[in-house]
């Protein structure tokens, strides 16, 4: 029997490239695949990692904007409605994060830092030299990393229910608060029940699933398990460690009121150590994957602020 979720994977491709989206896989170095959703209107297709894409010139009326996922969910998957609203204003870049979708590599290092560098080789692969990063949760921990390591190449940045790094205070005071003793414990399970959980957590309001979407869900969330777990390991930070990092770019803050795993607690901490750098706007009745539960609200705050972001005058004469 097909999976469910593949199944409707298959479609949601079908929709993508309705509005203008296509596939491609950039080959950053021997071995480290990032597969990419792009727009067919700037891009052409190159598998070979020593040439240049042969790129058309893009429209400097539309920024870019790089779209970071989260743990669970493959880039399209997470951005989906975000994708097909926003896709004629805008040029869009959807990756998946190594060990989602169809991202690999045979290095075995799974910090942050790692994802991060490898996004930037592959969008400067795909001649994108400035871009507005959107990234929820994982994506935007990742973010953070590609703002403070590639200042040049982050314009901007929307975060969505995430922090600057996931230090263990933060570990401590979020695991207890949800009543797990580690994120691969919540974001990994091992049975449909935890599928259950993990829907629960994400979630404003809890849902009824049928039990044959939970067993296709926890297939998916399955594939490549421990490079994931190895993931989630490698993301905690010891608070001696942590340090915050002074940024550049502009940055606004769009959190899911009702966000169980990052509350608004952790958004109102986030803003003061980004020392007024920061905006920050808060959707009702909306949890962890707010792009999801509230799309519309969702997309109406993100396109004010990625218009904020930009003086289309400036664009025009670029």
């Amino acid at each position: 029997m097909v999976n469910s979720l593949v199944a409707y994977t298959r479609l949601l491709h079908w929709l993508m490239k309705l509005v203008g989206m296509r596939q491609e896989e950039v080959h950053i170095e021997p071995g480290t695949v990032i597969h990419f959703w792009v727009p067919s209107e700037t891009t052409s297709k190159t598998n070979d990692l020593h040439n240049q894409p042969k790129n058309k010139k893009q429209n400097p009326q539309k920024p870019v904007v790089v779209f970071l996922h989260c743990f669970g969910l493959s880039g399209i998957l997470t951005w989906q409605f975000q994708v097909l609203a926003l896709s004629r204003k805008y040029l869009l870049y959807v990756p998946d994060f190594l060990f989602f979708g169809g991202s690999t590599t045979r290095r075995n290092d799974r910090s942050p830092g790692f994802q991060a560098e490898s996004m930037a080789k592959a969008l400067r692969q795909l001649g994108i030299h400035r871009c507005t990063l959107v990234g929820l949760s994982y994506g935007g921990m990742v973010g953070f990393k590609m703002a403070e390591m590639f200042p040049d190449l982050v314009h901007s940045m929307v975060i969505c229910c995430s922090v600057m790094a996931l230090t263990d205070s933060i570990s401590r005071v979020s695991l207890a608060r949800l009543g797990f003793s580690s994120w691969s414990e919540i974001l990994i399970p091992n049975n449909i029940n935890g599928v259950k959980e993990l829907l629960n957590v994400v979630s404003y309001r809890s849902q009824w699933t049928p039990e044959f979407l939970r067993k296709d869900i926890l297939e998916v969330i399955s594939e490549n398990k421990e490079e994931k777990t190895e993931l989630l390991e490698a993301l905690e930070v010891k608070d001696k460690d942590f340090g915050i990092s002074k940024f550049s770019q502009k940055i606004h803050l769009l959190w899911g009121k009702e966000d169980k795993i990052f509350n608004m607690e952790v958004a109102y901490n986030l803003k003061e150590q980004l020392e007024g750098k920061a905006t920050l706007d808060a959707i009702e009745k909306a949890g962890h994957l707010v792009q999801l539960e509230r799309p519309f609200v969702y997309n109406s705050c993100l396109e004010k602020i990625l218009d904020s972001f930009y003086n289309y005058d400036d664009l025009k004469q670029e």
